[in-house]
């Protein structure tokens, strides 16, 4: 299930058919690879994850009026995937580049035991209430290689793009989309270990203050364990952290976050 690694254009299915980066990102990147995969200066990779974490998340509508996702809305912890591509080159002057692709929807049907007023409309208790949480998010990251040996370290950009929406539908329905960019600092930091093909290593994705542009923060952190055959063919274990605050982002503002054990197989062109 985790090496299966086709590169499925269609791997976060959405309801709305919005455009994402991952339209023009897939094939540019699938288009260099595949023309340049014999060059010795170009590295390829591709991954698929698997992630089974715990959440928390409330949202809050134009009126004040704070929802909890679980108590609430009774979202379950689904497990959750991602899709990654890299695009390594020899060109000093130019940055490397990663595309992420994260599936973070969930929907749930639940009856409300007070009466809820989100967006302008109120939803009564006793309603029974199917709602939708979609927080699905490209990222592209643009980085520097600093080092490259028994230690490699990456720094760079990552602009982390969010096209979804929340929606509650019972006797009355509403839906907020959310469109933002955020951008944030990239670190990557593996260390190879005395045994062959075995290492440890970090990536830290985060705005702390520097980057913090509209009152929008977010963290996207792992630490992991993994290892990495000589044909390329690698596996890799570890734990993931994600937190996202919107701050009034299309009149909606969101506190969420997901923690949980992830697994990883990929293939190194």
């Amino acid at each position: 299930m985790m090496l299966d690694v086709k590169l499925d254009l269609c791997a976060r299915t959405r309801k709305s058919m919005k455009p994402t980066w991952s339209v023009y990102i897939l094939p540019t990147l699938c288009c260099l690879a595949y023309g340049t995969a014999q060059a010795e200066f170009i590295g390829f990779d591709i991954s698929k994850s698997h992630w089974t974490p715990a959440f928390s998340s409330s949202i809050n509508g134009s009126n004040n009026t704070s929802i909890d996702l679980v108590d609430n809305l009774g979202v379950k912890n689904p497990a959750k995937s991602s899709m990654v591509l890299i695009l390594e080159h020899s060109i000093s002057a130019l940055p490397n580049i990663r595309y992420q692709g994260y599936n973070l929807d969930s929907s749930s049907t639940s009856t409300f035991d007070s009466d809820i007023n989100f967006n302008g409309e109120t939803f009564i208790s006793g309603d029974r209430i199917t709602s939708t949480f979609d927080l699905s998010h490209d990222d592209i990251v643009l980085y520097y290689q600093v080092l490259d040996n028994w230690v490699n370290l990456d720094i760079g950009l990552d602009l982390k793009r969010f096209d979804g929406e929340v929606s509650l539908s019972g006797v009355s329905s509403t839906s907020v989309d959310i469109d933002e960019t955020i951008p944030l600092f990239y670190l990557s930091a593996r260390f190879q270990l005395p045994v062959n093909g075995l290492y440890v290593g970090a990536n830290i994705n985060s705005n702390f203050s520097g980057l913090n542009i509209g009152g929008s923060t977010a963290e996207d952190s792992t630490i992991m364990l993994g290892y990495e055959s000589g044909n390329g063919l690698g596996v890799e274990g570890g734990f993931k952290y994600f937190s996202l605050d919107l701050n009034d982002v299309d009149s909606l503002e969101t506190k969420l976050k997901y923690d949980g054990l992830y697994f990883n197989g990929y293939y190194n062109f």
